[in-house]
């Protein structure tokens, strides 16, 4: 049996969640959240605590039940605590600009990149770290990663954007130097 699905999920004080058939709504102290599983899964509440049920050993239902585990102890997470990723832009003259729902990257393109924030994800612009916070770690995530993705961090200078405390492994050059001056002769 699932290790992940076996676990129940308790409900913190000053969360409601509702199960009504496959769907699932919870409402804490950040807002709500909603989402529709799977129908073969069953989510059982029991006193404080969720346990999610899966009808027979098939492969199907076996790979499902520690992800409907999983999805609700998220949904229950964001709206008590939330979810944030950090990330840093590195790079001369590579900066980031917010303007209402967009972001504008200007990171060594002859344009700036423009970006559209989707409506749970508040980011920050705190000199070159952006700081994106939300009630879904899904969209959360894709809202990095895309950001992320405008310019990854190359291996050579190490100019680019990358997560908070993300290791890039850095190459020699021409020189066979890392990251410093070639020598002079």
């Amino acid at each position: 049996m699932s290790r992940v699905g076996r676990m129940p999920i308790p409900i913190p004080p000053g969360v409601e969640v509702e199960i009504l058939g496959n769907r699932i709504s919870v409402k804490g102290p950040r807002g709500e959240s909603r989402r529709a599983i799977h129908s073969a899964m069953k989510v059982i509440r029991e006193d404080n605590q969720i346990k999610v049920v899966r009808p027979s050993e098939d492969r199907l239902h076996r790979s499902l039940h520690g992800l409907t585990r999983t999805l609700i102890a998220n949904m229950i997470e964001g709206v008590t605590k939330g979810f944030q990723k950090i990330l840093e832009i590195s790079g001369v003259g590579y900066r980031a600009l917010l303007e209402k729902d967009k972001l504008i990257l200007q990171v060594g393109f002859s344009h700036p990149v423009e970006l559209k924030i989707p409506a749970g994800v508040e980011v920050k612009v705190e000199g070159a770290k952006l700081s994106l916070k939300g009630n879904d770690k899904e969209q959360v995530g894709e809202m990095a990663a895309k950001i992320k993705k405008v310019r990854p961090v190359e291996p050579y200078k190490g100019k680019g954007i990358k997560y908070e405390g993300e290791y890039v492994k850095r190459k020699a050059g021409k020189a066979g130097k890392v990251g410093g001056e070639m020598e002079k002769k």
